[in-house]
């Protein structure tokens, strides 16, 4: 049987009230009766109920992040500088995942605050008037990352747009003569929040405006591999891809290596993201570094200043890199 407060307090002959202002540093108690309470719980190896005290003081010292998936190592590593980050303050995180299902999604948020995270950092695939509402029930600090929902949410992230516009640059530097952008995710467009891959594919755009003499094109189809290997075997023309992920230009160089064809020399591929995985793939894959570590750093430093009561920026820019690779 674990030993409590009232075992302690019995044992020194104080009361528990003392005996909780020597665990919290806090209170009239004498510097000797404080020492005995402390060396007594160290021999009786007493552990206190963590949330009993957070659910009394209002801090569980927990917070609650939604993501898509681990398996995109974008999220993993999200995730991890989020941990990392939150440690340094001493708290914990609750992860959980929500699949790119939205009613999951909402019923993991509510959730964390029945379960009383201090605040919540969240990367949706909810969008719109009715999810924006839903956050600000919800009562709790909230920051975004990556898919912003609303202006009165604090979200951090890079300048997609501005990203996009420097990788077309660097792809038509190449001397390449027709570049084709690469989402997928643009077919989810009506049903899912990807306010990050629309803000690249609107970079792409309005930067191909300035290269009237490269032809450009746009896929927004899950069936990706097909359509690129179509437009390859079609075309005369120098072409390169610009992914707007990085996993879907690995897929694409996979694929294209079965079909005898290599990156630089038969067609050129840039990424977005600058997972870790690049590092051990050859040839090494151009992309545009999100710098996710760092982004979700800010995130968690942002929602510590919301619980100290600060006032905060709704929109925080992180500066981005383009990586140079050897697929151009």
């Amino acid at each position: 049987m674990s030993v409590t407060t009232k075992d302690i307090a019995s044992i020194c002959g104080v009361s528990r009230t003392t005996v909780n202002r020597a665990f919290t540093n806090s209170g009239r108690i004498s510097e000797k009766t404080k020492q005995k309470i402390l060396e007594v719980a160290a021999e009786l190896e007493y552990r206190p109920d963590l949330l009993a005290t957070g659910l009394k003081s209002g801090k569980t010292g927990y917070l609650g992040v939604v993501v898509f998936d681990v398996r995109n190592r974008y999220f993993a590593q999200m995730l991890n500088a989020v941990e990392v980050e939150a440690r340094k303050h001493d708290y914990f995180v609750n992860i959980t995942l929500h699949e790119k299902n939205k009613n999951l999604e909402k019923e993991l948020i509510q959730r964390l605050v029945d379960y009383r995270v201090e605040g919540l950092i969240l990367s949706p695939v909810s969008k719109g008037h009715s999810f924006n509402d839903f956050l600000k029930k919800m009562n709790k600090p909230t920051v975004i990352i990556g898919n912003r929902v609303g202006k009165d949410i604090p979200f951090v992230g890079i300048n997609e747009k501005r990203a996009a516009r420097d990788a077309v640059k660097a792809i038509a530097r190449k001397g390449y003569e027709q570049i084709v952008f690469v989402c997928p995710p643009l077919a989810d467009a009506e049903q899912e929040n990807i306010y990050s891959h629309e803000q690249r594919e609107q970079g792409f755009l309005d930067e191909m405006k300035n290269y009237t003499d490269i032809n450009s094109s746009v896929i927004r189809s899950w069936d990706y591999l097909k359509e690129a290997e179509e437009i390859i075997n079609s075309t005369s023309l120098k072409t390169a891809f610009f992914c707007s992920g990085d996993i879907f230009a690995l897929e694409i160089m996979k694929h294209f290596k079965q079909l005898g064809k290599r990156a630089k020399q038969d067609y050129g591929i840039m990424g977005f993201d600058n997972i870790d995985t690049l590092d051990y793939v050859m040839p090494r894959l151009s992309t545009i570094d999100n710098v996710v570590e760092t982004v979700s750093e800010k995130a968690v430093d942002i929602l510590f200043e919301i619980l100290d009561g600060k006032s905060v920026p709704n929109k925080t820019i992180v500066d981005y890199i383009v990586v140079e690779g050897e697929t151009l």
